[in-house]
Order: structure tokens, then C-alpha cells, then sequence
């Protein structure tokens, strides 16, 4: 096994810290599950720990913190049953490649690809869809690391046990056991058509149920201090590929979206009064254009630009209406928002923990740069979200509590019964798990 060092670990946007006992890199299921036992022995909690994606404190722990970097690669790829197996530490970008030289994708995913496979899925990963839903929801088989030191592997094809197990489990926090292999469905590679265009505030929230119907992927991105929002729609195509040029590719999606943001963004945190007037220039220098590619080249594009991020999902009924009501609150407050606010849609799920479980949602996303004050915009648009019966993104910005989830999730009460078994110590609790679960 690799590593036994302890450093202080940070994660991506730099706002959590922590600084556990030991690191441990385990290169196999047989070390990862040696891993899990002495940590028992020795009386530390365990978490395993992704990328660092995650706003929130979901794998800092002062115990064992594992790192997945060794537990990479494709176990297998079944062209029979159409699944792909993967070990838990595989960064998306790096499955997403692979799949493609195979002829082979994903049915949706989110934006960021920096990701890996386990850390993705057990905090509810999604992009946007009308029909197709979270990661988490193409998971066909996981393998787990239980808090004995055994390896479950469950299906929804299992015994009564492991069936309630993947239940739950596919978005399973870290709560239940350390991921050590997933595996996904996958389909024949297709292409898929986006077409990006400008359009006003008040177009897009009174035809958004239109433009969900009518789209396969339809998401849009308001820019806080203007009336101008920017659309996107991906839908399948029969070709041909006619990806971005390199030219324009480069100015729309480095120069445009990391290079200039970065600069803007920079300014507006050194001189918040500026933000409202560049907002108005930056959201009108937006063009539309079109393209088609295979699927991870189409959903998914660099984010360089380092920020925080609350995301709140609400049924899809209630979203235009919520969307309207951060705007008058942005409009009424001396806030002074850079960062474009992003909204997208998954239909319902049955996974336990799922944002989108029993429901179809949509998704309000609010960001600010880093190194800003994020609070006194965060608490307020947190206040609108639960009010019209919002669930948080796990892996986000959030201030919600057990007592809260238990209302917000009809099965809530499921996935801490299935914790109080596999769990019953909490080997795999920190402070964020007793918040969010209770103890």
C-alpha cells in the first residue's frame, strides 16, 4: 500500500480543510479493505476522498483519509449486457476517453469531468436532462467496502440485502461503506447537436416549460444584474460530426469562459461596484452558434475559473417561479454577483438520497468567485429555495440538517435504517454526516 504520510488536505474551490491522522493509497480492493479494518483497530473514522470537488465537508475527516489514485482503470467492458466496470478512483475524463476509442458513452453527465467515478456518483452528480437522469442513475452494480472490512457487492438483481443496498447506496455519501468499483450502463456512441443562443429573462422563464418539452437537454445560465440569460439545447443527431473550429472553439471556451471570466471576475472581487455594468457588457457580447460532437465533448467543457457553489433542486413546477424571486432579490439587495446563475432539469429517480428522487426537479445553481463573500447571497437564496421544498446538492454549499432531510426525502428513513446496519459505529461518520443524518 501506498502512502501513510498526513498532510493538510484542501479541496478544489479551497474553502475546506482537514487534517487526518493518516493518507493511505491504496492499489487494490484486497489493500483498501486492509485499510478500512486497521483504521477500525486503531480507532480512527475513515473517508475516502475524491478530486475535492465537493463545496462541502463531506470527506475531510481527522482520521484515515483515503486517496484513490492508485485504484483507477476499466476492469471491463460487457458489450453483451452494454455496462462498463470501473475501479472507484477512474476520473470521468479519463472514462469518458476511453469509452469513446470504443465506440461507446454515457447517456448524460454533468459539466465538470475533472471528477472521479465514486466521488461523482456519491454526491449526486448530474447534468441536465429531460428523459435521462443523474450518473448515479446509470449505475448498474456497485462494489463496497463495508465498515468489517468486507467486500458487498450489490446489483438491482441481487439478494434482498444487496438490492436494498444498491438502493441506496448509488448516492450513498460516503455514509455506507468506501466505494471501490462501479459499474455503468453505457450505450453506442451517438452525436449530439448543441445549439447555444442569447435570449432575454423574460422569454426564457415564460416558454422554460416549452423549451424543457421540446429538448432533450435544455439548460440556461441568467447573468444577476441584466435581463439576459444564454440557452443551451443538446439533442441527438444523425450527423454529420461538425465539431467547433479550433479558432473559435479556443476563443468561446478558453478565452471567452476561463481567460477573460478569470480577469472579470478578478475585478469584480478588487471592485465589487463595477460587476453590474461589466455583467451588462459580458452578457451582450454573447453570440449564438452551433455544433455537433460526440457526447462528452458536448456536455462537458473546462471550468478553470475557481468558485463556491449552492445548488438547490425544486420540482420542476416551482423553479421559474423561484428563479424570479432570486432575481428580485438580487435587484432589491446591494449584492454584487459575478457569476451567472445556472439552471437545469432531471426527471424523477428512485435512488434514496437522489435531489431528483420521487420528482421530476430543476436545479437553481448560485455561484460566487473565489475568495469573495459568499454568505449573505447564499443565506438569502437558500431561504427562497426551502421555501418552495428544496433538497441541496450534497456535494454544495448548504445549511440543511437531518431534521430537514427526513421532510424533504420520503425515503430518508430507509437509507438511515440501511446505515444503522452496514454502519452501526460509524466508522465512516464525520461531522458532516452527523449534520446531514443525524447520529
Amino acid at each position: 500500500m501506498s502512502g501513510a504520510s498526513s498532510s493538510t488536505w484542501r479541496n478544489w474551490a479551497g474553502n475546506v480543510t482537514a487534517r487526518p491522522v493518516r493518507e493511505v493509497s491504496p492499489a487494490s480492493v484486497a489493500e483498501l479493505a486492509a485499510a478500512v479494518r486497521r483504521a477500525a483497530e486503531d480507532g480512527l473514522k475513515v473517508k475516502a476522498v475524491g478530486t475535492g470537488h465537493s463545496f462541502t465537508t463531506a470527506a475531510a475527516t481527522d482520521g484515515v483519509l483515503i486517496r484513490p489514485d492508485l485504484l483507477t482503470g476499466i476492469r471491463e467492458i460487457d458489450r453483451t449486457a452494454m455496462t462498463v466496470t470501473v475501479e472507484a478512483g477512474t476520473p470521468l475524463k479519463r472514462l469518458n476517453a476511453v469509452l469513446a476509442r470504443e465506440g461507446l458513452s454515457l447517456t448524460n453527465m454533468g459539466d465538470i469531468m475533472e471528477q472521479t467515478v465514486a466521488g461523482a456518483t456519491s454526491t449526486g452528480t448530474h447534468g441536465t436532462g429531460r428523459d435521462s437522469a443523474s450518473i448515479a442513475a446509470q449505475i448498474q452494480g456497485l462494489e463496497l467496502i463495508t465498515a468489517d472490512g468486507s467486500v458487498l457487492k450489490c446489483s438491482a438483481k441481487g439478494t434482498d440485502e444487496e438490492r436494498a443496498v444498491f438502493a441506496a447506496a448509488r448516492i450513498g455519501l460516503g455514509a455506507l461503506g468506501v466505494v471501490s468499483a462501479i459499474t455503468f450502463a453505457v450505450e453506442p456512441e451517438f452525436l449530439l447537436t448543441a445549439r447555444e443562443e442569447p435570449m432575454t429573462f423574460d422569454k426564457v422563464t415564460s416558454e422554460f416549460e416549452a423549451l424543457h418539452a421540446e429538448n432533450e437537454h435544455f439548460e440556461f445560465y441568467w447573468f444577476p444584474h441584466t435581463g439576459n440569460c444564454n440557452t443551451k439545447r443538446n439533442n441527438r443527431s444523425a450527423g454529420p460530426a461538425a465539431p467547433p473550429g479550433r479558432v473559435s472553439g479556443w476563443i468561446e471556451d478558453e478565452l471567452m469562459s476561463n481567460g477573460l471570466f478569470q480577469v472579470v471576475c478578478s475585478l469584480g472581487r478588487a471592485v465589487p461596484a463595477t460587476i453590474p455594468a461589466i455583467a451588462k457588457v459580458s452578457s451582450r457580447a454573447l453570440s449564438a452558434r452551433t455544433y455537433t460532437d460526440i457526447p462528452y465533448k458536448v456536455f462537458t467543457s473546462p471550468r478553470r475559473v475557481r468558485f463556491v457553489e449552492m445548488e438547490y433542486a425544486l420540482p420542476r413546477e416551482a423553479v421559474v417561479a423561484a428563479l424570479r424571486e432570486v432575481r428580485a432579490l438580487v435587484e432589491r439587495s446591494n449584492l454584487r454577483v459575478s457569476f451567472p446563475v445556472e439552471v437545469r432539469t432531471a426527471p424523477a429517480d428512485d435512488i434514496a438520497l437522489s435531489t431528483a428522487s420521487g420528482r421530476d426537479t430543476a436545479y437553481i445553481a448560485v455561484h460566487m468567485y473565489k475568495g469573495t463573500p459568499y454568505q449573505a447571497y447564499f443565506t438569502a437564496v437558500e431561504r427562497i429555495m426551502t421555501a418552495h421544498a428544496g433538497r441541496p446538492h450534497w456535494g454544495k454549499v448548504h445549511t440543511r440538517d437531518a431534521e430537514y432531510f427526513a421532510e424533504a426525502y420520503p425515503r430518508f428513513g430507509e437509507f438511515t435504517a440501511l446505515r444503522d446496519r452496514l454502519d452501526p459505529d460509524r466508522l465512516f461518520g464525520n461531522a458532516y454526516l452527523r449534520r446531514v443524518l443525524g447520529d
